[in-house]
């Protein structure tokens, strides 16, 4: 677990032309194929296509948006301001396997743009990482880092990154990761470099797994989830409105969390204290305060579940944690704030697709005329075309057979989305309320807990 990964953005041209002309091409053929199939069944196209047509309008646009994005880049003054920043990595620890604790760290000693201080906290871990503690506190030292490890009882995440960050009361930026989370050698540098505008708030990094090919599973979360960065999260990043900044990596100005600490504290649900859902709360008090955006060269790789249980419980945790969040943005966000326009937008497109799955299924029970393969295939040259944005990430780990055989399984990751993945959104929406972390137990599956605020502290 100790090899450096690196992964660049090489792979653009060709790829970000076809991603553009699948979605045009689909949208066409999905209007021609819809129009053709009602009209020969003896139903008016009309109401489809008035519906149809603001959908297709989104995905138009979230097209043309994420393939604006570009790194961010300081000028010469605005690096100069960034060298003078105390950079503190926070880093909490709750029954991480050793040797994935052990890369972790060691990718932060190999930093072109060294951290100023890093600071750990134990939470309680059932686990042993005593030999993991001695090298570190050693390393650290011989590095010249000024570093911490505490071990408390286990009170959550939250607990422990304000611990943590209370560590470093001369931080300018608290740079969160994750104890599995192995940073590219420049990781820390790139995440940093959008902070030299004074507007941003808080930065996401590009987060990809680092175990992809164990297993069917694993290619199929990482194709969703790079994917899921590389669409949705580029599109927003440009209007300075991510919605979430992965715990993996992340850079947040130091004053979110030191001004908002009883707040990320003592969140509360329907009477419920929240233990999940941390870094999109980090992430809505930055919105609150600025701009949000994603540097896709910040680099840094996790390990993702590899088996079914713990894919399940991750991804309704996420959905419970999301759809909390989104009421948030709804309640507090500015209303000039591109962010929630982008909340209800994405309200409005999960209701609509869901509706117009729906529909289509109830009148392919109906007798008639089947839909046309055009039709049909639709969903899929839409998907395949988004999911060509998993390959302009070039991995040092992972050959371009390699990276075309996991973009291969689109098709077995578009009905897994279907089948599985859109069911448990729903579920997890229904049942926010239920505000316990649910994913890991100790020493069978890597884990971080969390507790939580009632509202973000007004700007």
């Amino acid at each position: 677990m100790t090899d450096t990964i690196i992964a660049t953005r090489r792979r653009r041209g060709l790829l970000l032309a076809g991603t553009a002309a699948t979605a045009i091409i689909a949208l066409i053929l999905s209007a021609y194929g819809l129009r053709t199939w009602l009209t020969a069944r003896g139903i008016s196209s009309d109401p489809a296509l008035w519906a149809w047509a603001p959908l297709a309008a989104l995905l138009l646009t979230q097209t043309v948006l994420y393939l604006l994005e570009r790194p961010h880049r300081a000028d010469a003054k605005g690096q100069e301001r960034l060298d003078g920043l105390h950079v503190a990595v926070l880093m909490p620890v709750f029954n991480e396997d050793n040797g994935y604790l052990r890369a972790a760290l060691s990718s932060l000693l190999a930093q072109t743009r060294r951290p100023d201080s890093v600071h750990i906290v134990d939470d309680g871990s059932e686990l042993s990482h005593r030999v993991v503690r001695r090298w570190w506190m050693a390393a650290a030292r011989d590095h010249g880092i000024p570093t911490s490890w505490h071990r408390t009882p286990n009170r959550g995440k939250r607990h422990a990154q304000v611990l943590a960050a209370r560590q470093a009361p001369e931080a300018d930026v608290h740079v969160t990761v994750d104890s599995d989370a192995q940073l590219a050698p420049d990781a820390l540098h790139e995440v940093l470099q959008p902070l030299a505008d004074p507007r941003v708030q808080a930065v996401a990094g590009l987060v990809l797994a680092r175990n992809n090919r164990n297993g069917l599973l694993s290619r199929m979360t990482d194709l969703w989830y790079v994917t899921c960065q590389m669409v949705e999260r580029s599109a927003q990043s440009p209007l300075g409105s991510v919605m979430v900044a992965s715990g993996s990596l992340a850079a947040y100005r130091a004053e979110l969390l030191t001004d908002h600490a009883e707040g990320y504290l003592s969140e509360t649900f329907m009477g419920r204290p929240v233990t999940f859902s941390d870094d999109s709360m980090l992430t809505l008090y930055a919105l609150v305060r600025g701009r949000v955006v994603q540097q896709p060269t910040a680099v840094v790789f996790t390990a993702m579940p590899e088996e079914f249980g713990h894919h399940v419980r991750q991804y309704l945790r996420w959905m419970r944690g999301s759809s909390l969040r989104a009421l948030w943005r709804v309640r507090y966000l500015p209303a000039r704030h591109p962010a929630l326009a982008a909340q209800l937008l994405r309200w409005f497109q999960q209701l609509a697709t869901t509706a117009a799955l729906v529909w289509l299924l109830a009148l392919h029970l109906r007798p008639g005329p089947l839909p046309s393969p055009l039709l049909m295939a639709v969903p899929l040259l839409l998907t395949a075309g988004q999911t060509l944005r998993y390959l302009v990430v070039r991995r040092s780990d992972q050959t371009l057979r390699s990276q075309l055989a996991t973009w291969a399984l689109t098709p077995l990751a578009m009905l897994w989305s279907w089948t599985v993945l859109r069911p448990l959104r729903w579920y997890g929406a229904a049942t926010c309320w239920k505000t316990g972390w649910g994913t890991r137990q100790a020493g069978a599956e890597i884990h971080l807990a969390a507790t939580a605020p009632t509202q973000p502290a007004a700007a």
